[in-house]
């Protein structure tokens, strides 16, 4: 029965392909679906995932077969950051890379939208952690009525025959949607201000963006549906507990690298009985 349960909450928080039927409102962001109940406990098993990652990431470097993006997509506080510290703790920085997106430069703005993305993909055996993404760029331009219907349903498209043609060519795609409530988000940000140590964090541009809340959860809801494909599915994570949220991803990342059974390469025959002296 327990396994039936883990298998029936993955499944509910991963959005179908096509997106029938899923509505991000009946996703609790204060749900912990993978939680023990005990929170050190949970705190424990994530560091504990962290080193069962690190020695799955050594053999992935060695076989360089695959590449691995980890997408970590979010509104302002939802964080994006503490994953990655969290989750890949104890990951060697050999063949991790972490990239963070923000508006896009006047360079990167005279070329097509993908164009700064494709060039930050991870080469074979590599991982690639995104903080955001190229989908901000159906997000931020659509509440702000900077594209219309028919350019965000363009891009929706063109979005996934970039993340298709990335999946056939050996790139290993997880997107995860960290979903946290706005008292959540009221609560973190509050904490921005009141921590001197946290200012740099904050902006007051942060605020008008929190205005635009409903917007932003219609924005994520239609992408969320429109994006989720066989080849490169969403998953939802209940973010508004930071352990959970770090608990759930990081036993996602691990579970989905055991899956693909990956080997050391095979000895060179010359080191049978070579003597180092």
């Amino acid at each position: 029965m327990a396994k039936k349960n883990a298998s029936r909450d993955r499944e509910r928080w991963q959005v179908p392909v096509g997106g029938k039927g899923f509505a991000l409102k009946d996703r609790d962001p204060g749900d912990k679906p993978f939680s023990s109940g005990d929170k050190e406990a949970d705190k424990r098993r994530v560091a504990e995932l962290s080193t069962e990652i690190d020695a799955l990431q050594d053999i992935f470097w060695a076989e360089r077969r695959l590449g691995l993006l980890v997408l970590l997509q979010g509104t302002d506080t939802a964080g994006k950051d503490g994953t990655i510290r969290a989750v890949f703790k104890e990951t060697s920085p050999l063949g991790v890379r972490t990239q963070g997106w923000k508006a896009p430069t006047e360079l990167e703005r005279s070329h097509d939208y993908l164009w700064r993305i494709h060039a930050m993909m991870p080469a074979a055996g590599e991982f690639m952690i995104h903080n955001r993404s190229h989908y901000e760029d159906v997000l931020v331009p659509v509440v702000n009525g900077w594209i219309d219907g028919k350019t965000t349903r363009q891009r929706y498209r063109q979005i996934n025959d970039f993340e298709r043609m990335l999946s056939e060519n050996g790139t290993v795609i997880m997107k995860f949607m960290l979903h946290i409530s706005k008292d959540k988000q009221r609560e973190r940000l509050q904490e921005r201000v009141d921590d001197p140590t946290k200012h740099w964090k904050f902006s007051l541009d942060d605020l008008e963006v929190r205005k635009q809340w409903p917007d932003y959860q219609r924005a994520y809801q239609d992408l969320l549906r429109a994006t989720s494909t066989e080849w490169a599915p969403w998953t939802v994570v209940p973010a508004d507990s930071k352990t959970h949220r770090n608990l759930m991803i990081a036993t996602l990342v691990r579970d989905r690298l055991q899956s693909l059974k990956l080997r050391y390469p095979p000895d060179d025959p010359r080191l049978k009985g070579l003597v180092v002296q």
